[in-house]
């Protein structure tokens, strides 16, 4: 994938000013859009609109993937691309979809530079709009036809079978296609929930799939969000929560996700905070009746015990699996806790744990938490190829974890 000559000249000279302009112009974008397409809004999360992170992580996308055809030094985009094909399946983005994002999007952009957007310039960034676009729609395209799924209709109806009540601000339902069988899915991959809102307005969110694979049903595990800072609180989850009880149907993606439980015996670090226990409990699961023998250190924080969701489900594994050790974290009440191995107070430190020679690392939790395990564990000698992870929400740390 390359630019022509021409393009490739322009986007080097221009990628600095694109990149200074890019937030302020897909803040534009999508008002420009959202008002000439109100439909779309049933696509996009309103959430990771109205506290800025999607606009953000949209123009962080769109400029490293500039600067990755520009530069033949840049780190390989290729898993940034995986990743967002993912999210956008589990959406049912489709083709035509991308038509109206360009439109906009490259229009937002020229507003922005006024008369600094010559014709060159416009042209060169429609071409890297364009490699952009159609990388994603061949992807998205593989993985539609893979699960079997008309990206027309994206969403299956499944029932939910069962709900457990984790914590005072988590529950899992259990799921089961109305028609038809659960899809094939890696454990580790999550799912888009759609659901239709009082006001009248469709919402998808993802969550991950906290079971292994099954056959039969899928377990989703989903925490009520609370608006903390003047942020509105979760209204699809506040939504699931009062309304999703046995018998409801929901309307679910295909499993996505490319963070998956390998096949190996790689020696493997689990390392999570809060809801971040979600894809832990699925590869829990799944390793404690598959591989058990696999060596495992699961590390995770939260609250307190009470807040610790799937935390009996968890005991249980890590009791069946001889080479599995877990460690907890709790800001309040560590010392009374009922863990397999004294908790410890206040905010995970990873500095002081001893790590399994060459493990691999899958951590998933808020972003901060994540950046600040990925900088302990590298200070401890883990490669940063080593450590993989898995953002709830708009990636805002692909293309930079350092």
């Amino acid at each position: 994938m390359k630019l022509s000559p021409a393009s490739e000249a322009v986007v080097k000279e221009t990628a600095p000013v694109v990149a200074e302009i890019a937030d302020d112009a897909t803040v534009l974008f999508y008002r420009d859009m959202f008002e000439a397409h109100p439909e779309l809004l049933n696509v996009f999360n309103e959430a990771n609109q109205a506290i800025g992170e999607q606009p953000k992580a949209l123009a962080a996308s769109v400029v490293a993937f500039a600067v990755n055809l520009i530069d033949p030094d840049a780190p390989d985009f290729a898993p940034v691309m995986q990743r967002i094909a993912h999210k956008h399946v589990s959406l049912g983005i489709s083709a035509p979809q991308y038509l109206i994002v360009g439109h906009y999007l490259l229009g937002a952009v020229a507003k922005i530079l006024g008369d600094a957007a010559t014709p060159e310039i416009a042209a060169a960034w429609d071409e890297v709009y364009w490699l952009f676009a159609t990388a994603l729609i061949a992807e998205e395209a593989r993985l539609y036809a893979e699960a079997g799924t008309d990206p027309a209709e994206p969403y299956r109806q499944y029932r939910v079978v069962e709900r457990f009540e984790e914590s005072d601000e988590v529950f899992s339902l259990l799921l089961s296609p109305v028609s038809g069988t659960v899809p094939s899915h890696r454990t580790g991959q999550y799912v888009g929930i759609a659901v239709d809102l009082p006001d009248g307005r469709r919402q998808p969110r993802q969550y991950t799939i906290s079971s292994g694979p099954r056959g039969d049903t899928l377990r989703v595990t989903i925490k009520r969000v609370r608006g903390v800072n003047g942020n509105p609180d979760g209204r699809v989850s506040g939504w699931l929560h009062e309304n999703a009880i046995p018998g409801t149907i929901l309307d679910v993606s295909q499993p996505a996700g490319d963070v998956i439980l390998d096949e190996s015996d790689t020696p493997l670090v689990l390392v999570s905070a809060g809801i971040g226990i979600t894809p832990v409990a699925a590869i829990m699961e799944d390793l404690s009746r598959r591989n058990p023998g696999r060596t495992v250190r699961l590390f995770h924080a939260d609250k307190t015990h009470s807040h610790h969701a799937l935390y009996d489900g968890l005991r249980r594994q890590v009791l069946a699996m001889p080479d599995a050790r877990a460690q907890n974290w709790y800001e309040e009440g560590a010392e009374e806790a009922p863990t397999l191995h004294p908790a410890r107070p206040g905010f995970m430190d990873l500095s002081d744990v001893e790590l399994p020679a060459e493990a691999k690392v899958f951590m998933c939790g808020p972003l901060p938490f994540m950046q600040i395990a990925r900088k302990t564990l590298m200070d401890q000698g883990v490669p940063s190829a080593s450590i993989h992870y898995e953002v709830f929400g708009p990636d805002m740390w692909a293309q930079n974890p350092n």
